[in-house]
């Protein structure tokens, strides 16, 4: 029988064996994202990861240090993973290309590598793209579109047509860009049950997506891979908010749970915003940057020029984190207060 001496407790458990959970976290988002668009994202997955581990193996060459235990530890394979599955599905390959090799060259190995980096890596290549190439960044497959692998893979490689005529508006453009069309004239509720894009809940078939990935964070919850407060207060502050504006002008605003399963909001509260590098570290500090994220996201989708402001809301909030951890450290034990 063996003893831990207290008051320290280790647990056993890699850089690795944590990223390998991420991943198998994101398998049900993916799977019905595979459902819902086809097996594209599968391509994607693939074009993000072998650029990403590319560029990994070249910075690590520059810097003279070890590939086989740095290209191991998984870091550059999630952060591909985020990539693909917040890009358009259908993007072309370069554009996934240059989003992975932005993130791991710039955003991560010119701070320093794993553990350095001031920024979430993969909403970097996310704001960098959709500020170079918006109109690339925006072309989502229409609802309903079938295509084969292989007219997707086409499609992806540029050897079929521009997927102009096949890409539609997400959900959370959609509404904002038929309320703006109306002028205040239009009503939410009467848009959400009456255009083809929308559910019941949100996007059609994006709510199965959204709940895939709200499995995954749960999961990733039950095995303490992330803590709660990140999540909770980055799922509350859309919550709250969308549902203070819902309740003060029900046929301008949606309601909270067509925020909470629309866009990045889910993948964003659990496998994004939860970055233990970019994100704070004191209980406190992690409630208050999730809060801020989740307050910044649905201020940037509902009255910013963005469709979704997920990946600029937890930029701002990485900017903002030292400080808030700085602000936000506990006591220090057997430390009393100065009295006055």
């Amino acid at each position: 029988m063996s003893f831990t001496t207290s008051p320290h407790l280790i647990k056993d458990t890699s850089v690795s064996q944590v990223m390998i959970q991420v991943c198998i976290a994101l398998m049900p988002g993916i799977l019905a994202y595979i459902w819902l668009i086809g097996p594209a994202i599968i391509v994607q997955l693939f074009i993000a990861t072998a650029s990403a581990l590319l560029a990994e193996a070249l910075m690590l060459r520059l810097q003279g240090k070890p590939l086989s235990l740095f290209l191991s530890d998984g870091s550059a394979i999630v952060t591909a993973w985020l990539i693909a599955l917040t890009f358009p599905p259908l993007a072309p390959w370069w554009l996934v290309c240059t989003g992975a090799i932005f993130a791991i060259v710039i955003a991560k190995h010119l701070y320093g590598g794993l553990g350095q980096n001031p920024f979430n890596p993969a909403m970097v290549a996310f704001a960098v793209c959709i500020v170079s190439f918006p109109a690339l960044m925006s072309q989502w497959p229409s609802i309903g579109l079938k295509l084969t692998l292989v007219e997707q893979i086409n499609i992806i490689l540029g050897f079929s047509p521009s997927i102009d005529a096949l890409s539609g508006a997400t959900p959370l453009d959609a509404l904002k860009t038929a309320l703006k069309l109306g002028e205040g004239n239009v009503d939410v509720g009467h848009l959400l049950a009456n255009q083809d894009i929308f559910g019941n809940f949100a996007g059609r078939g994006w709510e199965w997506v959204a709940a895939g990935y709200l499995l995954g964070g749960l999961w990733m919850l039950q095995r303490k891979i992330i803590t709660w407060h990140v999540p909770t207060a980055f799922i509350g502050a859309i919550s709250l908010i969308s549902g203070a504006l819902w309740l003060y002008n029900p046929m301008q605003f949606a309601d909270p749970l067509f925020h909470l399963l629309s866009g990045g909001t889910t993948i964003g509260a659990f496998f994004i915003a939860t970055d233990p590098v970019s994100g704070c570290t004191t209980p406190r500090g992690k409630l208050i940057f999730g809060a801020g994220a989740g307050l910044l996201a649905y201020i940037i989708r509902v009255f910013g020029g963005y469709p979704d402001g997920v990946a600029f809301a937890i930029l701002l909030m990485n900017l903002s984190a030292p400080v808030i951890d700085l602000l936000s450290q506990p006591k220090i034990f057997g430390m009393k207060d100065k009295k006055a």
